[in-house]
C-alpha cells in the first residue's frame, strides 16, 4: 500500500494532515483543477461563493463534509490557504502548494486544527482526494469511497509525530 500522508500533532488536542502527489501535468493545468469550480466538482467538492481574497464560500465535499470557508491566500498557480469552517471550534486551515517537478507538478495538500482521533480518517481522506484527482486528469471517475476505505486501516497505523 502506498500511504502518501503523514500526521503530527500540534498540541495535545489537535493535529495536521499532510499528504503529496505528483501529476503528470504542468504547474498551469494543475493548479486550475484545483481552483477552477467546474473541474474542481469532478474529484472534490461543488464549490460556490466569492472566488477571491477574503470571499467567503460554501464547498460540498465527495467525502460528505459540507460547510463554509474563506479564502485568506492566493498567490496563483502556487499557494492556497483557505480557512473552513472559520469562526468556529471546527475551524481548520487547508493549504496547497504546487511545484515543478521535472516536467510534472507535485501538489501538497495540508489541513491543520483536526481533532487528534479524527487525523487517520482525515489522512485517508485526503490521499483518497489526491488519488482522484489523478483519475480526474485522466478522465476517469472517482473512486473516492473504496479508496477511503482500502486507506484508512493503513493510516490508523501511521504514528501521529
Amino acid at each position: 500500500m502506498n500511504v502518501t500522508g503523514s500526521m503530527r500533532g500540534l498540541d495535545e488536542r489537535r493535529g495536521v494532515v499532510r499528504v503529496e502527489q505528483v501529476y503528470d501535468t504542468d504547474l498551469e493545468d494543475l493548479w486550475d483543477a484545483c481552483t477552477n469550480p467546474e473541474r474542481l466538482q469532478r474529484w472534490i467538492a461543488t464549490v460556490s461563493g466569492d472566488l477571491r481574497v477574503g470571499g467567503a464560500v460554501h464547498a460540498s465535499f465527495t467525502s460528505a463534509w459540507t460547510g463554509p470557508g474563506r479564502i485568506e491566500q492566493c498567490d496563483a498557480p502556487r499557494h492556497l490557504l483557505l480557512t473552513m469552517e472559520p469562526d468556529t471550534d471546527e475551524e481548520t486551515e487547508l493549504e496547497a502548494w504546487l511545484s515543478e517537478d521535472g516536467g510534472q507538478t507535485r501538489l501538497v495538500v495540508e489541513e491543520r486544527g483536526l481533532l487528534l482521533d479524527r487525523l487517520p480518517l482525515h489522512g485517508a481522506g485526503w490521499q483518497a482526494h489526491l488519488d482522484d484527482l489523478a483519475h480526474a486528469l485522466a478522465g476517469r471517475p472517482s473512486q473516492w469511497k473504496a479508496r477511503w476505505t482500502e486507506l484508512t486501516p493503513f493510516y490508523q497505523e501511521l504514528p501521529i509525530t
